[in-house]
């Protein structure tokens, strides 16, 4: 081997070990961003549930506060016979209309749900 053949050879070398170099840096940077990712889709599925939480509470308040509003079972019966409705439909239009019969009927005949 001569002293010029030497010089390629590191040349040579020196480039493989840049190329080898730069796909090492590509394979981590693709690690880096599946973590990433990963990081997001952790957070995200954390803000879902927290929010699905939030959504349960609330409906969960809303069914005391419903069950708290003092209806007239007669009226109940009569919403329902009359429209011809479930009376659980009937019983429930009456609570979110804070036991006001006549609120209750104009908006079950307003929505049309007869």
């Amino acid at each position: 081997m001569e002293a010029g053949d030497e010089g390629i050879e590191r040349v040579e070398d020196s480039k493989d070990l840049q190329q080898q170099s730069k796909a090492l840096d590509k394979l981590t940077d693709h690690v880096e961003d599946r973590q990433l990712d990963s990081t997001r889709v952790q957070e995200a599925m954390a803000s879902i549930a927290a929010s699905k939480e939030a959504d349960l509470n609330a409906m969960r308040l809303r069914e005391k506060e419903l069950a708290a509003v003092k209806i007239n079972a007669a009226e109940v019966d009569i919403i329902a016979s009359e429209l011809e409705l479930d009376k659980k439909v009937a019983e429930r239009t009456l609570r979110e209309h804070k036991g006001d019969a006549v609120a209750a009927i104009r908006h079950l005949l307003h929505v049309g749900n007869l």
